[in-house]
This record gives structure tokens, sequence and C-alpha cells, in this order.
């Protein structure tokens, strides 16, 4: 099942913040979905380190989620000694 996104780039990195942000996900697991914390600042994905939430709060800095695409994608399979220089 997708995630559930929620744009966080607007989110003030304090401790109602991160109150409201546990709670959100409590409430989705509860319901069977995951969220997904999109756009988060610096400053917010420290706030939740911090706390020992990051592996519960998945969050995604500004233009993550492009990088991650990126690398997802399929690389030409070679063999070595096809690999030049070798």
């Amino acid at each position: 099942m997708a995630p559930l996104v929620c744009d966080v780039r607007a989110v003030a990195p304090d401790a109602a913040a991160l109150d409201a942000l546990a709670r959100i996900q409590l409430n989705a697991r509860r319901l069977g979905l995951e969220l997904e914390l999109r756009h988060a600042s610096k400053e917010l994905l420290e706030l939740i380190a911090f706390a020992g939430l990051d592996e519960v709060l998945r969050a995604e800095l500004e233009g993550q989620a492009e990088e991650r695409e990126e690398r997802g994608r399929v690389e030409e399979e070679r063999e070595l000694d096809d690999l030049p220089g070798l």
C-alpha cells in the first residue's frame, strides 16, 4: 500500500510539532497506513533523530525524493572483463 504523504516544509521544529507528527503516525498505523514526511527541514530531521523517532517517523529532506528515484534506476549490467582498463 502506498504511504500517506505529509508535506512538512512549513512545520516548525519544536516539541509540539514532534508530538503531533508522532500522534498522526500512530493513528495512521492503527488504520494500516504508513506516514511519510516530505520536505522536512534539516532542523526538524535533527529533532526527530534527537527524540529517537527517526525509525518511526520516516522523513525526507527537501529534494531527497527526487534523488531516491534516481538511485532506484536500473543500471546496465556488465561483466568485469567488459569494464574499460581491466
